[in-house]
């Protein structure tokens, strides 16, 4: 059964990971826009307990993208086949 706190965060998943599914951004410019210290809201904290983002190192800059589970996790809940489908 969803609660109203899951019914807040599946959208607020969803919006991350097909802000971060166009290409890999940096650590920072993703924590800027992402953490948050609410406890109701922790989207970051989630897709990263989930594993739907991971961070990588390109070029000694910390970058972030989206993992095939975070893609998988996208194509269920919003019928996201591929980028171009936001594109549109």
């Amino acid at each position: 059964m969803a609660t109203p706190a899951s019914d807040t965060l599946v959208p607020l998943l969803c919006d991350l990971l097909a802000w971060l599914s166009h290409n890999e951004r940096p650590y920072a410019e993703v924590m800027d826009a992402w953490r948050t210290s609410c406890p109701r809201l922790p989207v970051w904290e989630e897709a990263n307990d989930r594993g739907f983002v991971a961070r990588n190192w390109i070029d000694g800059n910390a970058m972030v993208g989206v993992t095939e589970a975070g893609r998988r996790f996208l194509r269920q809940e919003r019928g996201v086949r591929s980028v171009a489908d936001f594109e549109a």
